[in-house]
């Protein structure tokens, strides 16, 4: 990891010698006493922190941090839930990437009994965020909303004025993902489930001003497209 987070910013932590982080520093990172290495408080500000000592009582740590976070980027993504193993990747790619809503819904085609992994049930979800954010040097973790239908997520999603709306859509979409950003401030990306929207999935979007858009003709994982899709759009809004 690039970065190792915190939940506080406190500027004089101790850590058990125990503590995963310790032993990370001390057995990955192969760093002692007065060395230095990135930590962050969760959408929060950056730091460094300096090894005071590192003994059989703990590491104790000295932070100088940075005045302000990084900032988030601006884009939220909308997509149908996937299998866990699936939904692990996207978890970890959005916290990269700095997305600071990640939006899953009920789709049509998907399956149910996603819902019910352990992955979800547990803390599980909320490491792979941690971890990608720590991968990217930053420290936005994003917020996971869960809807019922795509229905209800485009009911409730708040779209911020000047964002484009999007729906990727390999079999109908009507432009390049690129050109249907334009360049605006920001957007609203939707990705249909592993099986692809319904045509009444087709029809709400369309409603709800979503312009479907393309990354070629090539069928791609539901990771692979939210990666190419982020990236394409960045490159459009930075």
């Amino acid at each position: 990891m690039n970065l190792i987070l915190l939940d506080s910013a406190e500027t004089a932590p101790r850590w058990p010698p125990d503590d995963a982080r310790a032993v990370h520093v001390r057995t990955v990172l192969r760093m002692g006493e007065g060395d230095a290495f990135f930590v962050g408080v969760v959408n929060g500000p950056r730091g460094k922190a300096t090894i005071l000592w590192d003994d059989a009582d703990g590491m104790a740590l000295q932070i100088a941090w940075e005045e302000s976070a990084p900032p988030a980027v601006p884009i939220r993504l909308l997509v149908g839930l996937p299998r866990p193993q699936t939904a692990r990747r996207v978890l970890f790619e959005a916290a990269v990437f700095g997305v600071p809503e990640l939006h899953f819904f009920q789709s049509e085609r998907g399956e149910p009994s996603y819902a019910s992994s352990t992955l979800w049930k547990t803390d599980e979800w909320r490491r792979h965020l941690r971890q990608g954010a720590e991968q990217a040097f930053a420290t936005t973790i994003p917020a996971v909303v869960h809807h019922a239908s795509l229905k209800e997520a485009l009911a409730n999603l708040n779209v911020p004025n000047g964002w484009a709306t999007v729906a990727l859509d390999v079999y109908e979409h009507t432009a390049p993902l690129a050109k249907t950003l334009g360049e605006g401030l920001g957007a609203v990306l939707a990705l249909g489930s592993e099986r692809g929207w319904s045509p009444a999935e087709r029809d709400s979007l369309r409603a709800a001003g979503y312009t479907l858009a393309g990354l070629g003709e090539r069928v791609m994982k539901t990771e692979t497209a939210c990666v190419a899709a982020m990236a394409v759009t960045l490159a459009k809004v930075f």
